[in-house]
């Protein structure tokens, strides 16, 4: 049975983070935490009736069919706010609840634009395995070093107009030196919204997150690029009617 329920933090200030979460109330042993997009900066509260987490949604529902937890995370606000880098602290924050209602978990992370950049930054959680940052805002200087030890992927549209495909490809050629199971797809013909093509998107991160967890189901597109070196499997053509 499917249970949908929502966790707040009760630190009791005036703002804070939630997760609406998918799966059985039961540990389990493998959880993905979903990241939503949001802007360079804003201090507006953040909403799930915001695009940019509705976005977001179907990937959740779509995974929680086959991963036995899936949390989705609202922010406090919608910004990234340097220095303060708001959504970095409330995907920790909700890392560290899911540590405590998942004991041992592995963790996979799926984020979108911002949301992609904080789920590549919070990789050093102990229990992340895998990371999955779809058109990733990625800044000159981006941090590769947390990546040590995971699987990721990296995808993005080839005709984004609101983050860069070749800041991507460069930041994934550094992570590549970093961990060398690391691949990147192009989705051709689809933007930043993932709107075009979006059941590719979804058939993507799903056989990804399947392979993170169960290596038996690794999907053989990815593992190809995964084990390709560098620059080959970092600007691989995601194929029409991946599902």
């Amino acid at each position: 049975m499917l249970v949908v329920s929502h966790l707040h933090s009760d630190t009791g200030r005036v703002r804070q983070p939630s997760i609406q979460s998918w799966g059985q109330p039961t540990t389990a042993g493998s959880a993905v935490l979903v990241i939503p997009g949001g802007r360079a900066r804003s201090c507006e509260p953040a909403s799930r009736a915001n695009l940019a987490y509705q976005r977001m949604v179907p990937f959740a529902r779509d995974l929680s069919r086959t991963v036995p937890a899936v949390w989705l995370l609202r922010y406090r606000y919608r910004g990234w706010n340097e220095p303060d880098r708001d959504p970095v602290r409330d995907a920790r924050w909700a890392l560290a609840r899911l540590r405590e209602r998942h004991p041992g978990a592995r963790v996979a992370l799926v984020g979108h634009s911002m949301g992609a950049r904080t789920a590549l930054r919070i990789a050093d959680d102990p229990a992340v395995t895998a990371v999955c940052a779809l058109a990733p805002w990625i800044e000159p200087g981006e941090p590769v070093d947390q990546l040590r030890g995971r699987a990721v992927l990296l995808a993005h549209g080839d005709v984004d107009r609101w983050t860069d495909p070749r800041a991507s490809y460069r930041y994934a050629v550094r992570a590549k030196q970093a961990t060398a199971t690391t691949c990147r797809f192009v989705v051709h013909d689809s933007g930043h919204t993932m709107l075009r093509r979006r059941a590719d998107w979804s058939g993507l991160v799903r056989r990804f997150v399947r392979g993170a967890f169960d290596p038996t189901a690794t999907d053989a597109l990815i593992a190809e690029a995964m084990t390709a070196p560098a620059p080959h499997g970092l600007s691989v053509a995601l194929p029409r009617g991946t599902r």
